[in-house]
Formats: C-alpha cells, structure tokens, sequence
C-alpha cells in the first residue's frame, strides 16, 4: 500500500483552458470550482482568457485555488486521500483546503485576497527573478550578500538540487546573476513575474494577509501539511496564519519538503495543478518515489486506478 502525498502547483504553471475538460465531466469538481464569490468571472478568465489576464497575479492565484480544489473534490470522491499534503506558494492554500482547514470557497477567496496584496506591494518596484541552475545555497547566498548594495535581493525559491530562484529589486538581481556565473552557475534565466515574490519586499502583503487572518476560521488538519517556510510540518507553538504570514515574504523550500516526505516514507506524490514542475522536483530530489501529475481526467482517472 502506497503512501501518498498531494503536491499543489504554483504559479507559473496556468494556461487558458485548465480545468475546462474535468469541469464538463465531474460534478464535484464543478461544486468546488464554483463555490466562491469573486470580482471577476472565474470560468472566463480560466477556461478562456480572451483578455490575456490569467497570468496577472490577482487572476492567476483564485483561478490555481479553484482548479485544484475541483480536483481534490473529486479525487476524495473517488476514495483517494492523501497522508499528506503540500503546495508551491499559493498551493500551499490548497493543502490546507485539502486538509480540511479552509473549505473551497474560503480558499479560493483569500488566495484572491493574496494575490490583489501581491500586486498591490510590488506596485512601483523595479523588480524581477532568476532561476539559478547548477549553484549550490552557500555559493548563491554569498553572490546575494555581494549584491545587496545595490538593493534587495535573496534566495525565494529552494527547488530541488541545481534549482534555485533569485528574486528581489532589479539591478540586485541581475548583479547576483552576474556573480552567480562566475561562481559556476551553468545558466540564470530571468523569469516572467509581476512581483519579487518571497522577498522581504511583500512585507505589505503579509501585513495585509495578517490582517484578513482576523476574520477566517481555521480549521483542525485532518492530516498533516508540510509548510514553505519551514520545510517541514508545523511545531508545537507554530500558528497556520502566523506562518501564512511568514510565507508571502520568505523563501519556499520546497527541496527541504520533498526530503521530509521521502523521510516520512512517501513513495507516491500525486501532482495536482497543471504542469509537471513539481515532479521534475521530486525526480531530482528523492529517489523511489512515483509522481502522478493530474491535470486531465485521463491523469485524474489512472492515479486512482493505481492508487485507491
């Protein structure tokens, strides 16, 4: 018997059409996806984006939110539930909507809220991200601290092995960049982001997000989630919105997180989101391990068939 985790994509991954397909076909999916109430229209933006939208952080975040909530919907429908769950970012709202400790709506509505105080702190700011291939953390770290005369700039995402990203203010990046391929860096590619996300720079973000904490209610992990911020599941003390907080403007290790769950003896992770990134991730990370992306109800159907 498999024992299984759900891994939630992040941003970046979205395309017009997710989720379409699984929406006509399963009625679980369709109760979740549809169970919010937003200031846009979900469907359109999702499913077609004629304005080319989708990939603006306030869109993007509510419409990743509501697509996996559709699909864990229907996954635990069909007997598959996880040991334990966690998400890349803003999928990390959807390991906790897995987990029972916010229901789709109210999921899909604060990763709305997320992602207008995302956009709204990097209003203004010059600013941008790099993945930095084949650097290992001490060197790239010591490429940031050399840069950050010209502004800030720090390690945001911890990926995988030979997989990290840079983010901050623009000129601090691209000089850590610089250093960083004469460090050794086989390749730094600059990302298409609207926001130095996971820097010290979304502090406004994370105060807004603490404020909205206030009047949500979380609640009990029906199975444990594996926080961005720690690596690891929460410590006795630790708070769900405290580190929520802590997330928006702190580094993600997701790295740290596959280890953990290869620690805890996982050896099938179920991807949920479009996109296979997170697999990439755990095929570098931890060996044995079996990854079912799930996007399509093709994918959605044979991780079931395996798996339940």
């Amino acid at each position: 018997m498999s024992k299984i985790a759900f891994l939630y994509a992040g941003q970046g991954s979205q395309h017009p059409g997710m989720g379409k397909e699984l929406y006509e076909r399963y009625p679980a999916f369709r109760a979740a996806f549809d169970a919010a109430e937003l200031d846009f229209d979900l469907h359109t933006v999702c499913f077609e984006d004629p304005e080319g939208i989708l990939d603006q952080t306030r869109y993007t975040q509510p419409c990743m939110v509501a697509f996996a909530a559709g699909v864990t919907a229907v996954l635990r429908e069909k007997g598959l539930v996880p040991e334990y769950a966690a998400g890349l970012s803003l999928g990390e709202y959807s390991a906790l909507q897995a987990a029972g400790v916010l229901d789709a709506k109210t999921a899909i509505e604060l990763v709305a809220f997320r992602g207008k105080a995302m956009a709204d702190a990097a209003e203004g700011i010059d600013c941008g991200m790099t993945a930095v291939l084949n650097l290992g953390r001490g060197e790239l770290q010591k490429c940031c601290d050399a840069a950050a005369a010209l502004g800030v700039v720090q390690i945001c995402n911890y990926n995988c092995p030979g997989q990290l990203v840079i983010g901050g203010e623009q000129a601090a990046v691209n000089e850590a960049a610089r250093l960083a391929k004469e460090a050794g860096a086989r390749r730094c590619l600059p990302l298409k982001v609207s926001g130095p996300f996971h820097t010290r720079l979304m502090k406004p973000a994370g105060d807004a997000l603490a404020e909205r904490f206030k009047e949500v209610e979380f609640g009990e992990m029906e199975f444990p989630v594996l926080f961005n911020c720690l690596g690891r599941e929460m410590a006795e003390g630790d708070s769900i919105p405290a580190l929520l907080e802590r997330q928006v403007q702190s580094s993600v290790y997701m790295e740290d997180t596959i280890r953990r769950l290869a620690e805890l003896g996982v050896d099938a992770v179920v991807e949920i989101g479009p996109g296979r990134a997170l697999s990439g991730f755990v095929k570098k990370t931890a060996a044995g391990i079996t990854c079912w992306p799930v996007e399509t109800a093709e994918e959605l159907e044979k991780a079931v068939a395996a798996l339940v």
